[in-house]
C-alpha cells in the first residue's frame, strides 16, 4: 500500500447496503479534491469484486451488510498484493467493531457524523498512508493497545526487525505518512515504501494501523519490564 502522488487523481470506490447513503457520499466526494468515485457497491461480495477488477486507491467500507460484513470485505481486501487502502465509515464504534475492523486491514475508522470536510481529508490523507480516525475512535484505539500491551507476553514483537526498519515503525505509529517519514529519515518514497512491504511481512500485519498497535504493545511490555 503506497502513497498517491499528489497530481494523481484518487480513486474511490463505495460499499454500503443503503443506497442513499452511497448517493450522498458520491455527491459530496466525486470531483470533490482530486477525488474521483470509481465504483459502488451493496455489499461485502461486490464490494471485494469492485476492488479487484477497479483497483481504486482507497475503499470507504460500511460494516453491516446483508450477506458479506464490512469486517470479512475489508479482510478479504487487504490481504491482497497491491490492496487499497481501506476505510471503515460506520455509525458503529464499540470496541468489538474497531478491534476486528483493524484485525481485518483497515487503515482508519471514521464514523457517520463526521463532518464533510474531514471526510474528504480522511479519504486524501488514506490515500497518502495516513491513518484517519474520528476523535472518540482514536480514544477506544488508544485504550484497546493499552490494554493488548498489558496482557502481552513473550519476546518483543520489534526484536527482529534492522534498526531502520524499527524507525519506520516508530514513525508509522506517530502517525507521519510516507512522504513525512521519507523527509524525516532522509529516505526516497520508494525506500520507504520497500522497508512498510518488509514490516508488514516481518510483523504479519496488513495495514500501518495495525503496526502502531504492534509498536505500541512491544513499549507497554518494555515499560512493564522495567
Amino acid at each position: 500500500m503506497g502513497a498517491v502522488a499528489t497530481h494523481r487523481v484518487i480513486r474511490l470506490l463505495l460499499v454500503d447496503d443503503e443506497p442513499l447513503i452511497r448517493a450522498g457520499l458520491r455527491l459530496l466526494l466525486d470531483g470533490m479534491d482530486g477525488i474521483e468515485v470509481v465504483g459502488e457497491a451493496g455489499d461485502g461480495g461486490p464490494g471485494v469484486e469492485a476492488a479487484v477488477s477497479l483497483r481504486p486507491d482507497v475503499v470507504l467500507m460500511d460494516l453491516r451488510m446483508p450477506t458479506l460484513s464490512g469486517i470479512e470485505a475489508t479482510r478479504a481486501i487487504t490481504s491482497r498484493p497491491d490492496a487499497p487502502a481501506v476505510v471503515v465509515l460506520t455509525a458503529f464504534d464499540t470496541e468489538g467493531f474497531i478491534a476486528d475492523a483493524l484485525d481485518a486491514g483497515a487503515q482508519g475508522f471514521l464514523l457517520k457524523t463526521v463532518p464533510p470536510e474531514e471526510l474528504v481529508a480522511g479519504v486524501r490523507g488514506a490515500a497518502s498512508g495516513d491513518m484517519p480516525f474520528s476523535p472518540a475512535v482514536l480514544r477506544r484505539v488508544a485504550a484497546l493497545a493499552a490494554q493488548a500491551g498489558r496482557a502481552a507476553a513473550g519476546p518483543d514483537p520489534l526484536e527482529g526487525l534492522s534498526e531502520r526498519e524499527r524507525q519506520v515503525a516508530l514513525c508509522i505509529a506517530d502517525g507521519l505518512s510516507n512522504a513525512e517519514i521519507a523527509a524525516t529519515l532522509y529516505l526516497s518514497l520508494a525506500s520507504v515504501k520497500s522497508y512498510i512491504a518488509r514490516l508488514f511481512a516481518k510483523l504479519d500485519v496488513t495495514s500501518r494501523v495495525q503496526v502502531a498497535l504492534t509498536v505500541q504493545r512491544a513499549d507497554a511490555g518494555r515499560r512493564r519490564q522495567r
